[in-house]
């Protein structure tokens, strides 16, 4: 458990109880310095004293009014001035003013408000009848007190500003990892469920067709479409798992390209004549982790649009290394194409999903009918990829 200094116990205290012990502590040593006077000098009397109580009063009101609390301990600073009072102690409540004045507003008001309260205090210096040469003084010293307070402000106010802006960047950054993990999970879960329901569609489609011309090939459809289902129920059980106790009963490593076989079968299972061709070269590089995931969620939804949005009957999945780039193709002889990005997140997915990975991908129709998903990603850790 922390501990709780007195300075934190300060800090917390209301606002009207540090109002309070401001004016204690500015009001004694300013009501001191006003009654104790040299003799031969002017000694304090009704006036002194008016003004003292209007100089620690104004004090009050520094948060809400900085500008006029300052204006009336100057001027009440001035009267004690022409009086003939000159206690090194009478500045404190327009020093404590002047902070305010600083802390509350801009640089920019901060120099002007020093500039017009330096040249205040040394005219008073020089004009008024304190023998200041007499003690050894300078009006230039009369000039650089006011500097200080407002130095301190303007110190404090950067502070509180910088403190502002680092809790903001926080909240940006958390607010940034929020929404990367949003879509990270939209990702996953589009694709582990849209490859495997696409192919079920299918599946229940021709059991409906075949069921009362063919019965054997509607209940192998239906047999397939049941086993692509649960297959799909277990994955989906294990991600929530993991997703809500950050571990899950189950849950394998993350897909791999030595799983692209599997991918393929589904897709054939759907009627649909599926060829992989992996360069040797490629196959015999270890690539880096999000390489290889990124290179399978990509063919695992291209084969998706490819079973929902075309009548394709051939598809081809071809990587092969190039330089330090795996380069994935994934092409069909469709004669409706799959749909544009901003139709749904299935290239939109797999276009971040390259850039993430450090590469990008390109994707579009093909000279006489089809669609082509095209890849390049980094087959080294160190290495981007390039077009």
């Amino acid at each position: 458990m922390a501990t709780v200094t007195w300075f934190d116990r300060v800090r917390r205290a209301p606002p009207a109880v540090l109002d309070a012990a401001v004016l204690v502590a500015v009001g004694l040593p300013t009501a001191m310095d006003a009654w104790w006077n040299e003799a031969g000098t002017r000694q304090a009397d009704a006036l002194t004293y008016a003004l003292t109580v209007v100089s620690i009063g104004a004090l009050w009101f520094r948060r809400r009014r900085p500008f006029a609390t300052a204006l009336v301990c100057g001027a009440a600073l001035t009267g004690w001035y022409l009086l003939g009072h000159h206690g090194e102690l009478l500045n404190l409540p327009t020093m404590v003013a002047l902070y305010a004045v600083a802390v509350s507003h801009d640089r920019r008001t901060t120099l002007v408000t020093g500039a017009v309260a330096s040249a205040w205090s040394g005219l008073l210096g020089f004009t008024s009848s304190d023998p200041i040469g007499a003690r050894g003084g300078s009006p230039v010293m009369e000039m650089l007190w006011p500097l200080v307070p407002l130095a301190l402000g303007e110190a404090t106010r950067n502070r509180r500003e910088l403190l502002a802006w680092a809790h903001a960047e926080r909240e940006r950054e958390a607010g940034r990892r929020v929404d990367a993990e949003r879509a990270r999970i939209a990702h996953e879960f589009h694709d582990l469920v849209a490859h495997t329901m696409a192919a079920v569609n299918v599946q229940m489609g021709l059991a409906v067709a075949a069921f009362d011309t063919n019965p054997d090939t509607a209940r192998a459809a239906l047999a397939q479409a049941r086993a692509s289902s649960k297959e799909a129920l277990q994955e989906l059980r294990a991600t929530v798992a993991l997703m809500r106790d950050g571990a899950g009963d189950g849950i394998g490593p993350a897909p791999r390209l030595a799983g692209l076989d599997g991918l393929a079968h589904t897709a054939r299972a759907a009627g649909i004549a599926v060829t992989v061709d992996e360069d040797p070269v490629a196959a015999a590089v270890e690539l880096p982790a999000a390489t290889e995931l990124a290179a399978y969620r990509i063919v695992q939804e291209a084969l998706t649009n490819v079973v929902r949005h075309s009548n394709a009957r051939t598809v081809a999945v071809s990587l092969r290394r190039r330089g330090n780039c795996l380069v994935v193709d994934v092409t069909d002889d469709g004669t409706t194409p799959a749909p544009p990005t901003g139709n749904g997140y299935g290239l939109l997915g797999m276009t971040e999903r390259a850039g993430a990975a450090g590469g990008h991908l390109s994707h579009g129709p093909v000279p006489g009918g089809g669609f082509a998903v095209h890849a390049v990603l980094p087959a080294t850790t160190d290495t981007a990829a390039s077009a």
